[in-house]
């Protein structure tokens, strides 16, 4: 079963049927007491609100988060947002359909992506640093779920390749800034930009139809992950110095920049400043972007209200690949996402 409309072409007053994957499910009551139901649905092109106000007890029985589902409903523009008021909806069989076809993805060549971001590695003047940054990356079961995973469950880069994709923008940044600042470690901030999210390929878990936490990422998060795996690539490494061992792990504990955004230690270093910073600007960038490619181009439209950010946006439409194309050989493909809330925390997962 293929589906016949996308997302990102469903516009103001469109009758839509086509099927979708049921991305979150939730049931409320009108002033009144009359049950209804709110259904994020999704595709590689995008996510979409949808809202069944009527016999809400019967169509949640067709509704599973994480299986693919054929909708039919009108598109409508409420406070300048599009919403889908949906007037049927159906499970369908999980033989019918294949789920990674609504997965979205980067639309970057990830083999070129991988390949430019070990020759950061490899251009690493400190040996002990460029000996564990290509540790990593000559790990073929470790390269394996990095060049696939997410870099958030649904926020920035929250999308198949989004973690090689989010890590090789961050060490494009370092490079950059290194580069202005004579006094930065280069080294040092390149190790911080390399390696502060590989916590995430076992934080995150891939299913065929959605991304989530693992246990071990609700339990311990991905950067205390990241630090127990560097210090395992680091004892394979003969005469490892102690000292570039806790500053790199110093980086990663401290990459989110504040206790209530999830890091267990503030950053104490000048990298480590930098790092944050830096990955903050990068998830800041691809979330606003991400919203912006819902917006008709050549002119501005307010979002919803962002929860994360404490305000709205004034946003700008524009082609998804324009910056991408602009900035590199890699593309980006944008997706609406919002924010998904487990701990304090201004971007879940940066």
């Amino acid at each position: 079963m293929s589906n016949t409309v996308s997302i990102n072409t469903i516009q103001d007053g469109q009758q839509v049927e086509g099927v979708f994957l049921l991305k979150e499910l939730a049931r409320a009551e009108t002033r009144a007491g009359k049950p209804f139901l709110t259904l994020k649905i999704m595709d590689k092109t995008g996510e979409l609100t949808g809202r069944i106000w009527d016999d809400a007890d019967r169509w949640e029985q067709e509704c599973a988060p994480g299986q693919a589902v054929t909708i039919a409903g009108r598109a409508q523009s409420y406070k300048g947002n599009l919403q889908l008021i949906i007037n049927e909806v159906h499970r369908v069989d999980e033989g019918e359909v294949d789920l990674a076809q609504f997965i979205p993805a980067t639309s970057g060549d990830i083999e070129q992506m991988a390949a430019e971001l070990e020759s950061f590695a490899r251009g690493v003047d400190d040996t002990a640093i460029r000996k564990l940054l290509l540790r990593f990356l000559h790990d073929a079961d470790f390269l394996e779920k990095f060049k696939r995973a997410p870099a958030a469950k649904s926020m920035h880069h929250a999308y198949l390749g989004g973690l090689l994709e989010h890590t090789l923008h961050v060490a494009r940044l370092a490079d950059k800034v290194a580069a202005l600042y004579p006094s930065i470690n280069r080294s040092l901030l390149m190790a911080g930009a390399i390696l502060h999210d590989v916590g995430k390929v076992e934080e995150l878990s891939v299913t065929a139809s959605l991304f989530d936490y693992s246990d071990q990422g609700r339990l311990m998060g991905h950067m205390v992950i990241g630090v127990e795996m560097v210090q395992e690539k680091i004892s394979r490494i003969k005469e490892f110095p102690a000292d570039i061992a806790m500053k790199i792990k110093h980086l990663i504990l401290s990459h989110h920049g504040r206790y209530e955004f999830g890091s267990p230690t503030l950053p104490m270093l000048h990298e480590a400043f930098v790092l944050n910073f830096l990955d903050d600007l990068d998830a800041k960038i691809n979330y606003v972007e991400r919203l912006s490619a819902q917006v008709p181009e050549d002119r501005y439209q307010w979002s919803e209200y962002q929860r994360n950010l404490e305000r709205f946006l004034f946003l700008s439409g524009h082609s998804a690949q324009g910056r991408e194309e602009e900035a590199g050989p890699t593309k980006k493909k944008k997706t609406a996402a919002e924010p998904d809330i487990r701990q304090p925390s201004l971007f879940d997962n940066i």
